[in-house]
């Protein structure tokens, strides 16, 4: 974003991927997806959604020093909230063991409650669909949903592929079953259509809509599937439970709160002023009198309109 606020701003335009600052970007946003995909194989999937929400409020305060935007007491109060929430998650996170071997992952996938959950997904996301596709339904929780639902995908198979390559990496070989390729194959798949449905809820809506509700949808829909196809709350205790659930809560209010009436700022586009276009004189009113009975017309048909009266 600063990249692209400082290129605007520059007599001679340069693309944006002619910039350092634009790489720089681009290369910590690189680092720190790999780091969400190793945290899958060494924490809970319950635990690492949810902490989506810290690059929400961290983006607020850094936004601060590159941006010069002004800190407003909802982003505050939003990142109390979240950072309360944080603690929460953190403190009551489910403790399963989180070394999956592919024959586990092999096991999980032909579980009667993975099972039933899979069919469930199938069939509310082809009723998403076919609104989507036939009745051309394209509202935010429509197209949200089908990307949470896709998104359930993904953390299932980034988990197995970052728990199977940890343990291939400490000696323990699994890269040879076939499971690991059908991991990829559902993890690329996945993704790509979730591009798709957020980049069409992107176009069409607000940002400032379309994070808060995505970041509820998202976490929601893979602590859900953490739980039934890696069963990580087993074994945890009701208080445990309720507390994860009270963290996850608050994190959805910061969030919400952070995202909640902030305006939402474009970029300065050069345009020509109407009233210094090369060799054109302009005379007269350009916009006529909305009571007049010539409104909306041209000068030539205002002349012809006074002449039939």
């Amino acid at each position: 974003k600063c990249a692209h606020l400082r290129l605007v701003c520059q007599a001679e335009q340069k693309p944006y991927y002619m910039s350092r600052l634009w790489w720089c970007g681009i290369i910590l946003l690189g680092l720190g997806e790999v780091g969400n995909f190793t945290a899958y194989g060494f924490a809970p999937i319950a635990l690492v959604a949810p902490l989506g929400c810290v690059s929400v409020t961290g983006s607020v305060f850094i936004s601060v020093f590159f941006l010069k935007k002004t800190m407003r007491t909802a982003d505050i109060l939003g990142g109390a909230l979240t950072i309360t929430g944080i603690y929460l998650l953190v403190t009551f996170a489910p403790s399963a063991p989180q070394e999956l071997t592919a024959r586990q992952v092999q096991n999980y996938l032909v579980s009667w409650p993975f099972l039933v959950y899979s069919i469930l997904e199938i069939i509310i996301f082809c009723i998403l669909l076919y609104f989507y596709k036939r009745k051309a339904v394209k509202h935010i929780v429509v197209l949200l949903m089908m990307v949470a639902l896709l998104a359930s995908l993904t953390v299932i198979a980034v988990k197995a592929m970052s728990s199977m390559i940890a343990l291939s990496v400490k000696g323990k070989m699994q890269l040879t079953y076939s499971v690991f390729y059908i991991m990829i194959v559902l993890m690329a798949a996945s993704c790509a259509f979730q591009i798709k449905f957020l980049n069409q809820a992107m176009h069409l809506y607000e940002a400032t809509a379309v994070v808060p509700i995505n970041f509820v949808f998202f976490t929601t829909s893979a602590i859900i599937s953490g739980v039934i196809f890696y069963r990580e709350f087993q074994s945890a205790a009701l208080l445990s439970v309720f507390m994860f659930l009270f963290g996850c809560l608050l994190s959805f209010l910061g969030v919400i709160i952070i995202a909640r009436n902030k305006k939402e700022e474009h970029l300065q586009i050069p345009f020509i002023d109407c009233g210094h276009i090369p060799g054109q004189n302009l005379t007269g009113k350009i916009q006529p009198d909305s009571h007049s009975s010539c409104y909306g017309t041209l000068n030539k048909e205002e002349d012809l309109v006074k002449s039939q009266i």
